[in-house]
């Protein structure tokens, strides 16, 4: 074995691990991390030893690591080199947009422009621009793949460019799935085979159930879009070294009870114990018990619960799930070996020393939905029903309203309209939905026995209910009609509708016919139950100010029932053909009938046909011609992309940083902000400023789209932030929308965006004011890119999502937090003040103090005068900032000739 050298410091030990004809090299780790690390940690530091070993890593930082556990080392910064980036389109799409203008800025500044290429694998899913236009009928499939093709055609072309021009990208075209399942399925290879070396599989992602993949003991989570372009371009990830919480798993789950209960009950558990800026490892004897599907459905809303990630260690149902999926004998063999030699094999007699332990008895978990607008929110369905009228401050809804107009709903049996009548609270959307739960056998074909059931009982849903299918992988369609169940969820208004995310991430199309001008009408508050992550405000539709998270037997059985004001566990679901009442007890399988038909129906097969083209698409998408060039040709009359401004104008080197003064307040804003709010993702309404920039560049209000789509238009993107239509704004109190108060027009009431055009045009710096538990949700960047458009300079929050945070800082917005005891309301802050933050360049003096707590800055507001935390948490954080940003830093070194 040869040592690992860098100067006089040793970082281990080089060794060969043979396993049938092959040899690798393999960085050791089994001999200088402790036993009792976690799993996760001995993945950070292979990371750190390999890379110190190539001379991009510093001794310092593996000292920081190897004293993992101390208060001190929480507080130190490393560098993480992922093994690959892994995007989905509407991310992807703004992604290789700044890459092209980085080559362009390079090319104008004399520079080769190929030189701005990845040197890591992307590999890139088109999964987010299927809209579920059309649903419950036989062709929704076939048309909705027409409308995305139809609208997006031109972004599918860009990306196609950049497959063939930027090294190493890999596209899987529409129609394939979601980027997490088909990750899990096929993409995601745990332990890496590359030149000669073998390492575990670090995946960053632009999105942030990234995390999914840690259920198949692959380190794995989202970070912001400018993140990946750095990481693509060679830069590392600069991270906090992490604390870990333990979940100790016992015990296993009872009958009647699924994986999306758990998920929702750990999601619970873990956000009010507190896991942000934190991994999180299950261990114990109950994991065992868990399929690896129903682990990574825990791991996938690792987000939802806060945490960095959601980690399972590598075991003998990880091997189970790759040779069932169709990986390698020899690829398999080598994750086995490699696990046991590095010692990254699950032990679960002999736990790992945690910085926290939780423990969570599976058998202890019953039916839950969870909302009606936050995923850590969980309601017992016995308690749905109180919980709705709870938020009514009503005991006697659901009452009926006025008829819904007498329009059949196509190729739906009505005849179960029983008057015709919409009630309030009624399930306006029943939607199977999102990886987190297709990409779980067990939960789709209970969804499928269930409706089955049902229909052989008379059952049929409610004709104001929009059903829908919209699935992570074509193996689930596969596999449902294998079992014969396909025809029984059709009957019921589940026609497959899309592969790709849809309702999950607000593309979930109109309403049933009429529902939508009933509900506004009269203002009725009805709800979405979708077996998605997230039911934030504002986000599924703009209809439904209720949003309920469930299994997907439970969307069935909801859409069944036709209201949320019910109690499943003690109200029948309906009549059936002699009228007897049936109640969700009497058509729901049991766990043994589930499994039966999961082992009968399901082969490895699937996975091995539906994976054998996976990047080669259908004949629309080989139809597509991707522009030639090694430079893009920005088209001047696109309103779906356009040439990125943030690399317009920015000079050899940073300007010095400067205190903010004499700022203003664009949006005062209150705890759990999500990024859904700072950027919304769906249907782009006709009146709002985006809505009218796009008419006035001559789109007919049909072909507004979606945010999501036109995310490589910045114009667009820039009237869409802070313009979700639940936003509230302290500022303007009783409206909900992108509203503010303008002060250089005496505080006249105006759309944010045009108050920020307002500072913008006067010179006036401007800010935003938060709670706690900023920017959580999505990883996506333009809930930093459109503020930073808009002119924001800092944010002021109680707390703030480690990703968004990143973000922040990316993109050169400062965020600041208030020190324990101080808030917006502690301090009697109204917004309407005159803000000064003094003493940043002393605060940006010192690169390498990263030991302690954060430093602080005085903020003056008006005559109150208080301190804030500087989070800037590492100094590649603080270099990035001084810099206006990671993409400005990345030009300037590119312009001095090295790689960033």
């Amino acid at each position: 074995m040869d040592k690992l050298r860098h100067g006089s410091d040793d970082f281990g030990t080089a060794g060969t691990l043979a396993l049938g004809g092959e040899r690798y090299t393999v960085q050791q780790i089994s001999g200088i991390a402790p036993a009792a690390w976690p799993y996760s940690i001995k993945v950070l530091l292979e990371n750190l030893l390999r890379h110190a070993y190539l001379g991009q890593v510093t001794s310092d930082q593996i000292e920081s690591l190897l004293g993992w556990g101390s208060a001190d080392s929480f507080a130190r910064a490393v560098d993480v080199h992922p093994a690959r980036a892994f995007l989905h389109d509407t991310n992807g799409v703004p992604a290789l947009a700044d890459l092209a203008a980085l080559r362009a800025a390079v090319a104008e500044r004399g520079g080769d422009p190929a030189r701005a290429n990845p040197v890591i694998p992307v590999e890139l899913t088109v999964d987010h621009s299927v809209v579920a236009d059309i649903a419950g009928r036989p062709d929704a499939v076939e048309r909705n793949v027409a409308l995305e093709y139809e609208r997006n055609a031109e972004r599918f072309r860009f990306l196609k460019w950049g497959r063939d021009v930027l090294r190493g990208v890999a596209v899987v075209p529409p129609g394939t799935g979601i980027m997490h399942q088909v990750n899990l399925e096929y993409l995601a290879r745990v332990v890496v085979a590359r030149d000669g070396w073998a390492f575990p599989d670090l995946c960053l992602g632009t999105d942030s159930h990234t995390t999914m993949i840690g259920g198949l003991g692959t380190l794995g989570w989202g970070i912001g879009g400018i993140e990946a372009e750095a990481a693509m371009l060679g830069q590392p990830l600069s991270m906090l070294i992490p604390p870990v919480v333990g979940v100790r798993l016992d015990g296993e789950l009872p009958e009647g009870t699924t994986a999306t209960d758990l998920v929702l009950t750990v999601t619970e558990l873990l956000r009010r114990h507190g896991v942000v800026g934190k991994f999180v490892e299950f261990h114990g004897h109950g994991v065992a018990r868990l399929s690896l599907a129903d682990r990574a459905t825990l791991a996938n809303m690792a987000p939802e619960y806060g945490a960095t990630c959601g980690y399972f260690p590598i075991d003998d149902e990880t091997l189970r799930y790759l040779r069932f999926t169709g990986r390698t004998p020899e690829h398999v063999g080598l994750v086995e070996a490699y696990a046991k030699e590095q010692g990254l094999w699950h032990r679960p007699d002999a736990p790992p020393s945690y910085t926290e332990t939780l423990r969570l008895d599976l058998s202890t978990v019953v039916p839950s939905l969870a909302g009606p607008s936050r995923p850590q929110d969980r309601v017992p369905l016995a308690q749905v029903r109180d919980t709705v009228r709870e938020r009514s401050g009503s005991v006697d809804r659901g009452s009926a309203t006025r008829p819904i107009p007498a329009r059949p709903i196509p190729a739906r049996d009505d005849s179960h309209n029983t008057g015709g009548r919409l009630p309030d609270a009624a399930v306006v959307i029943a939607a199977i939905t999102s990886c987190t739960n297709t990409a779980n056998p067990s939960v789709m074909i209970g969804a499928g026995l269930l409706a089955r059931n049902a229909v052989e009982r008379g059952l049929r849903t409610k004709p104001w209910v929009k059903t829908s299918l919209s699935l992570g992988s074509r193996v689930v369609m596969d596999y449902l009609d294998t079992a014969g169940l396909t025809p029984y969820l059709e009957k019921l208004g589940f026609h497959l509708t899309g592969y790709g995310c849809m309702t999950c991430i607000g593309a979930s199309g109109p309403l049933a016919d009429g529902v939508s001008e009933t509900v506004r009408e009269q203002g009725l508050d009805v709800a979405a139950v979708l077996s998605g992550n997230r039911n934030f405000e504002g986000r599924i539709h703009p209809d439904a100010r209720m949003n309920f998270l469930a299994s997907p037997p439970l969307v069935v059985a909801y859409a069944l029932a036709g209201s949320v004001d019910t109690d499943l566990t003690a109200e029948a679901l309906g009549p059936d053909q002699n009228g007897h009442p049936v109640f969700l007890r009497d058509i729901w399988p049991t766990a043994n009938e589930i499994r039966d038909v999961v082992e009968t129906a399901l082969a490895p097969d699937m996975f091995v046909r539906a994976y054998a083209d996976v990047f080669t698409g259908d004949a629309r998408w080989a139809a597509l011609d991707a522009p030639p060039g090694e430079l893009f040709d920005w088209p001047d009359d696109s309103t779906y992309l356009l040439r990125p401004p943030f690399l317009d104008g920015v000079s050899d080197v940073p300007e010095p940083v400067v205190d903010i003064r004499g700022a203003r307040v664009l949006a005062s804003l209150g705890d759990s902000v999500t990024t859904d709010h700072l950027s919304p993702a769906g249907a782009i309404p006709v009146r709002s400023p985006a809505g009218r920039y796009l008419t006035a560049h001559g789109t007919p209000r049909a072909g507004l789209n979606t945010y999501a789509s036109r995310r490589g238009n910045h114009e667009v993107m820039m009237r869409g932030a802070l313009a979700n239509i639940r936003l509230r704004n302290r500022l303007v109190p009783g409206t909900e929308g992108g509203f503010t108060r303008d002060f250089t027009a005496d505080g006249a009431v105006t759309t944010i965006h045009e108050a920020a055009a307002a500072y913008r045009a006067a010179g006036i710096p401007h800010i935003l004011l938060a709670g706690k538990e900023y920017g959580t949700g999505s990883s996506r960047d333009w809930a930093a890119k459109g503020p930073a458009l808009l002119g924001v300079r800092a944010v002021l929050a109680e707390s703030f999502e480690r990703i968004h945070r990143s973000n922040l800082v990316g993109m050169g917005i400062l965020p600041l937090q208030f020190l324990p005891g101080d808030s917006v309301t502690a301090l009697g802050l109204t917004g309407e003040e005159v803000y000064d933050i003094v003493g940043l360049p002393d605060v940006l003096e010192d690169d390498c103090d990263d030991s302690g707590a954060a430093p602080t800055v005085l903020v003056r507001a008006d005559t109150r005068t208080f301190r804030a935390a500087v989070r800037l948490d590492t100094p590649r954080e603080r270099t990035h900032y001084r810099h206006g940003g990671i993409l400005p830093y990345v030009l300037r070194e590119f312009t001095r000739g090295t790689r960033p």
